[in-house]
């Protein structure tokens, strides 16, 4: 159960962070599939944490037409940051 909630938050982050770099960039979701040579709907399930392919690959595609690269860092969790999270979903 911890795992998917892990990796729920996981997909939350990078839609968020998909949609924070879009936006700064100024681009609607149809100019930045356009750059990529995908389709809307696909900004739109990444945005929502839907997309069911490889988000890794897809965020490296988002990276470089907005001048960026991915990184991916692995780093511990508070105890009181996943008793806090844990307790957040169950309410």
């Amino acid at each position: 159960m911890m795992a998917l909630l892990e990796e729920e938050r996981a997909n939350a982050e990078i839609a968020r962070q998909i949609y924070d770099l879009r936006t700064e960039a100024g681009l609607t979701q149809e100019e930045l599939a356009k750059l990529i040579g995908i389709s809307p709907s696909v900004i739109d399930q990444l945005e929502e944490a839907d997309y069911e392919g490889n988000t890794l690959v897809m965020m490296r595609r988002i990276a470089a037409v907005l001048n960026k690269r991915v990184e991916i860092r692995l780093v511990p969790v508070k105890s009181e940051d996943r008793f806090t999270y844990v307790n957040h979903v169950a309410d």
